[in-house]
């Protein structure tokens, strides 16, 4: 017995003192940001950290507990000069975090005042592969939206210095939250992204759906009344929200017809539920044809 045991306790060793090391490494906070509805961007700084696109960390803070490691996606691109994640204060350990950092204080926040961070990774997902595809389906559910934050935030970066290399050209975004709670930070991402792209007549570029799953019909017959603005009046965009889910059918059948035997990148950052449909819409609506219409679907599941 003790020759099977040997071999996976000796990688669990190894494992657990390169976690060690890692956590010894100097993590610098450079900036807190506290968003609405208890939700906070921690932006940070560590010697010789390189990341791509929808990559995640785990994150210790010794203030809190000296023990708990707890994993965080990353909201940040590669090619910002910092990595930063967003978290939402929905338990005891995120609320000792928020606190840790001066945000439950009304005073400014000195900077030598803010607890030590260790961050260990950052780890692989297969939100990497986003730009190995020509066209893209990116499905957020709720908190599901972070890795998609990194995405269009490289996919600026990289179009707005050398776009003649980005193979990505068509992004279809799906973004489905039960309330408004979350729209604030990501939104404002989506409107400058939005801005943007218009600037440079490359409106089609991003299409994105913004869907209100938990609303009932008397609130959203009430906002309905404001349809005909020039932009959405929960969101600030151009893009209208639509309220309930998608017809998931109805959208693979219309991005498979216009693109037509292409290779189409699905990835998913939601429930299991929802990874399930995904995956039986992405198989039904590939053709058996190797040179048709190919749905490849990639999850990842919280």
């Amino acid at each position: 017995t003790w020759k099977w045991v040997v071999g996976p306790m000796f990688l669990y060793l190894c494992e657990r003192l390169v976690r060690f090391w890692r956590s010894q490494q100097k993590v610098v906070i450079t900036k807190v940001v506290i968003h609405p509805f208890k939700t906070i961007e921690l932006q940070m700084m560590k010697k010789g950290f390189k990341m791509e696109v929808g990559q995640y960390i785990f994150v210790k803070c010794p203030a809190v507990s000296k023990l708990e490691w707890h994993p965080f996606t990353l909201t940040s691109a590669p090619e910002e000069d910092y990595f930063s994640i967003h978290v939402r204060i929905v338990g005891d350990w995120t609320e000792g975090l928020f606190n840790a950092c001066g945000c439950d204080k009304q005073e400014f926040q000195e900077a030598w005042k803010l607890p030590k961070i260790a961050v260990d990774g950052p780890f692989g997902t297969a939100s990497e592969d986003v730009f190995s595809y020509e066209t893209v389906m990116l499905v957020g559910a709720g908190i599901g939206v972070t890795p998609f934050a990194s995405v269009l935030k490289s996919v600026w970066y990289k179009y707005c210095h050398d776009a003649t290399n980005l193979k990505l050209k068509k992004i279809y975004f799906y973004w489905l939250c039960r309330d408004t709670h979350a729209f604030e930070w990501f939104a404002d991402l989506l409107q400058s992204l939005e801005a943007q792209m218009q600037e440079r007549n490359n409106a089609e570029f991003l299409s994105y759906n913004i869907y209100l799953t938990g609303w009932d019909e008397s609130q959203a017959t009430h906002f309905m009344m404001h349809h005909e603005e020039e932009k959405d009046v929960i969101t600030g965009l151009k893009q209208k929200t639509l309220y309930g889910r998608p017809n998931w059918e109805n959208e693979f059948k219309s991005i498979a017809g216009q693109h037509a035997g292409s290779r189409i990148g699905v990835f998913l950052c939601g429930p299991e539920a929802l990874a399930d449909t995904l995956n039986k819409q992405s198989i039904s609506n590939s053709e058996a044809d190797p040179r048709g219409v190919h749905f490849i679907f990639n999850k990842e599941n919280f």
